[in-house]
């Protein structure tokens, strides 16, 4: 069994991992990272300095030659290494997003389990960049496009997914592709990208592909202006993801930039109830409503919106709130101190505004752990279009109901909303989910799926101003993103034809 958190645990200062081993920072400024279960501090992290952000750059930078002439199927099989030592310390790895990030056990296994996705994903990288050729594109001239590394990249990861976002989304693509890689952990939660940079070396890939850096916006501002980085990827609020996507790309940068939503689902009339209300209950409060593809509103049509509720406010009554590392836990506590008085902060907004709490998760104590940082389910029903609070994202464990008089009216409240990063509909009509489908703004559309989140080889389709770039991450998108097109186009001369002294103005294009 792993240890309980908090119990005797002793105080650890962590270090960067840069070119192959894990690096004291010369900063003596440190970032507390605490375990949300009991509302404790049970590591520090360096805020390092800009010097060791340049550091991690060029170490990645003096790896990059040799690991782009490392050839695609050699990279693949330190993939398959890699692959296979997640599995193995998976416990760990869970345990670890258990301990900085309050998921619930189940929650933060799948949190490592996407970041394996991921890594499976890129050991197809043989055929993930395989070009496209075609022979006698013009008379006796050939034509073949290759895909290519560009050079390093940065990650700047969030705090709410430690393992899935930077060692998933972010990092196995681009190594796969053959670029090197510096990734910004999250400042409250570094402990499980920490350790996966370990795997890597543990998997045999050469000192410098994968570094990873511990500081604050201040010091990761450095990325957005190396001339040493070719692209970046962000996830994180949308103001922030702005100036990352601007800076970067005045920069010359590639940028993909993954920013805030209020994801939305319709329920029309014919909706199976208990069924809808498990899959809004789990896809509003799971991972404590902490992600991005949360689904923290739903509109309701009038005829049923009664009966929908009451069942959501009795599945909720049956979940267990506790310490993320209690396997019988539902619902965890939120990452921090902070985040949760904002959470806290909205739900009075909604209040205010004249919305009525069916729900109210404000006050709630958890046994043993009573400084943890817990808000338990809260439902706030009859949210009118005009509300904040049904519009802003909350990211907490807080659903929003709106009430509407049918398909139209529902489709209309959703597609209103600033973000776009998923939308939903749980209905039994053929018809109205194929108009949904066409009609919805949301990037990821869920027919009777709360969290429509694709499997990593398509990619994460956000739109509106859920998303900044042009290129997303996951799929083909992920690998053109991390990639150059480079096309070759040759002829081979015949015993006349070299003789000629004659060459067409359009020699080998027509």
């Amino acid at each position: 069994m792993l240890p309980c958190a908090g119990r005797g645990f002793v105080m650890e200062r962590l270090r960067m991992f840069i070119n192959g081993q894990y690096v004291e920072s010369k900063s003596d400024a440190c970032m507390d990272i605490y375990d949300p279960s009991i509302g404790e501090v049970i590591a520090r992290t360096p805020r390092c300095t800009e010097e060791e952000v340049k550091s991690a750059v060029e170490a990645a930078r003096a790896a990059y030659p040799g690991w782009k002439r490392t050839p695609p199927g050699q990279r693949a099989q330190l993939l398959f290494n890699l692959r296979n030592l997640i599995k193995e310390n998976l416990e760990e790895l869970t345990y670890s997003v258990c301990l900085e990030n309050g998921k619930a056990w189940g929650e933060a296994e799948g949190d490592v389990g996407k970041a394996l996705e991921m890594v499976e994903f890129a050991c197809g990288i043989p055929t993930l960049m395989k070009g496209e050729s075609l022979m006698n594109a013009s008379r006796g001239v050939d034509t073949t496009e290759y895909r290519e590394p560009l050079g390093v990249f940065a990650g700047i990861a969030p705090w709410n997914f430690p393992a899935m976002i930077p060692m998933g989304w972010m990092t196995p693509l681009a190594v796969a592709c053959g670029n090197t890689y510096v990734l910004k952990a999250a400042s409250f939660t570094p402990m499980t990208s920490l350790k996966m940079a370990k795997l890597y070396k543990d998997a045999g890939f050469p000192d410098g592909v994968v570094n990873v850096v511990t500081c604050s916006r201040k010091e990761a501002e450095t990325l957005l202006s190396h001339p040493d980085i070719r692209g970046v990827t962000f996830v994180g609020s949308t103001s922030v993801g702005l100036h990352v996507y601007s800076t970067a790309a005045k920069n010359g940068k590639r940028v993909q930039a993954l920013c805030e939503a209020k994801n939305h689902a319709l329920v029309l009339r014919d909706a199976p109830i208990t069924r809808t209300a498990a899959g809004i209950l789990n896809s509003a409060f799971g991972c404590a409503g902490e992600r991005c593809m949360a689904l923290p509103c739903v509109v309701v049509e009038e005829e049923i919106a009664d009966r929908l509720v009451a069942e959501i406010v009795r599945l909720c009554k049956k979940q267990v709130i506790g310490p993320a590392y209690d396997k019988n836990t539902n619902l965890g506590p939120v990452a921090t101190a902070e985040h949760r008085d904002f959470v806290l902060e909205w739900i009075g907004k909604g209040i205010e505004e004249g919305a009525e709490i069916v729900l109210d998760g404000r006050n709630v104590k958890v046994e043993g752990y009573e400084k943890g940082f817990y808000i338990g389910h809260t439902i706030l029903d009859h949210v009118a279009p005009s509300m904040q609070v049904g519009q802003s994202e909350i990211f907490g464990p807080v659903l929003c109901v709106k009430r509407c008089k049918g398909f139209e009216d529902g489709l209309e409240m959703m597609n209103a909303n600033p973000f776009a990063n998923g939308s939903v509909i749980y209905t039994q009509n053929g018809f109205y989910a194929r108009e949904f489908t066409e009609r919805t703004d949301g990037g990821m559309v869920g027919i009777n799926v709360g969290i429509p989140v694709p499997i990593g080889v398509f990619s994460f389709t956000g739109h509106k101003r859920s998303f900044f770039g042009d290129l997303h991450c996951h799929g083909r998108d992920a690998i053109r993103f991390f990639t150059d097109a480079k096309t070759v186009t040759s002829r081979w001369f015949d015993e006349e034809e070299m003789k000629s002294e004659k060459v067409s103005t359009w020699d080998g294009a027509v």
